[in-house]
């Protein structure tokens, strides 16, 4: 495994090349405003009905019609929504796709699984930060960054590594690690970190946590609290120093529960579900999935997203959220800007 860092990268590849930052959410904010700070020439591109236009015209930053975007950039990094890619990239992307150019992606999704096929003479890279958008700009306006992974997939020009390194570091990788790895690696570790463990493992666990509790009589306030405000008082010290860290920090209880009964709850049956979730992402039939439900109109994305709204930890959570003001403040997430 290669690791580089700022001293590694040669911002010059980048000098005197357009960039277009196609897309601003959370990931699309974050580098576009990065590079610009890095004294990158960057534009954003967006639709034309895109409600994103106002906010990154606030910003300060250029804003162009996708393919206008597309058509001035020598660097063009896709940061749309998976399943919107392959469409965005056919209508407004690949007209322009002349040789030379290169074509970048935050994830390895849409490259891995083959709903964008560049053509062989154009330049594709991935830089992808281990961390939302939000706390890759953040971090950056601190004077650190968010790791990020460097994968390529073609390279004509014979220069990509360069230019992937040196965009890597403009958005402020390069000052925590820029690690190299493949488009096929950083998907599918991607996906299933997120399915099994991130979001996917951690909601449904927060929730099984809250409805035990409830349905046994104790306060929902109580449930919340010991089921989802303290994860982040765990996570921070796991991502400070690792589970040992962690659990230094907690008291003996804590700990000898934790290694006499997580593995009860974690157990076989997990590992096997985790094993068939891997499968899945592997073989893409996930990406198959998701891909069908979008072109349907999101019809089950939808219901469940409706029905994770309704759940009565969230309602709780509210409430209780509202004793704390000072959660409001900082926000990583604002959404008036990002």
């Amino acid at each position: 495994m290669k690791v580089y860092y700022d001293r590694d990268a040669d911002l010059s590849a980048l000098k005197g090349k357009k960039i277009a930052v196609i897309g601003f959410g959370s990931q699309g904010h974050a580098h576009a405003l990065n590079l610009r700070d890095s004294g990158m020439d960057v534009c954003v591109g967006l639709s034309a009905s895109s409600p994103s236009r106002d906010k990154a015209k606030k910003q300060g930053l250029p804003v162009f019609d996708t393919a206008e975007a597309a058509k001035r950039a020598d660097v063009i990094m896709m940061l749309v929504p998976d399943e919107m890619g392959s469409e965005i990239y056919a209508a407004e992307i690949a007209p322009h796709l002349t040789k030379g150019k290169y074509l970048a992606f935050g994830h390895g999704f849409n490259i891995h699984f083959k709903f964008i096929k560049p053509p062989a003479d154009v330049n594709v890279f991935m830089i992808a930060p281990k961390g939302p958008g939000h706390l890759v700009r953040s971090e950056y306006t601190k004077g650190r960054g968010v790791p990020c992974l460097l994968a390529v997939q073609q390279d004509p020009s014979g220069d990509t590594t360069k230019v992937g390194l040196a965009y890597g570091s403009a958005i402020g990788g390069g000052r925590a690690a820029i690690i190299e790895t493949s488009f096929k690696e950083e998907t599918e570790t991607d996906l299933f970190g997120e399915q099994s463990v991130l979001c996917g493992g951690l909601t449904e666990l927060i929730r099984a946590g809250y409805e035990t509790l409830v349905e046994a009589g104790y306060a929902p306030e109580m449930a919340y609290f010991e089921c989802l405000h303290e994860v982040k008082l765990i996570v921070d010290l796991i991502y400070e120093g690792g589970i040992s860290n962690m659990r230094y920090s907690i008291s003996n209880t804590a700990e000898y529960g934790d290694m006499t009964r997580g593995k009860k709850v974690v157990g076989a049956a997990s590992r096997e579900a985790m094993k068939q979730i891997l499968a899945d992402i592997q073989s893409g039939k996930f990406a198959n999935e998701w891909i069908a439900d979008y072109k349907a109109g999101l019809p089950r994305f939808r219901q469940l997203r409706k029905e994770a709204a309704a759940h009565p930890v969230e309602e709780v959570g509210r409430k209780l959220r509202a004793f704390m003001p000072w959660l409001a403040s900082d926000r990583l997430v604002d959404k008036s800007k990002n």
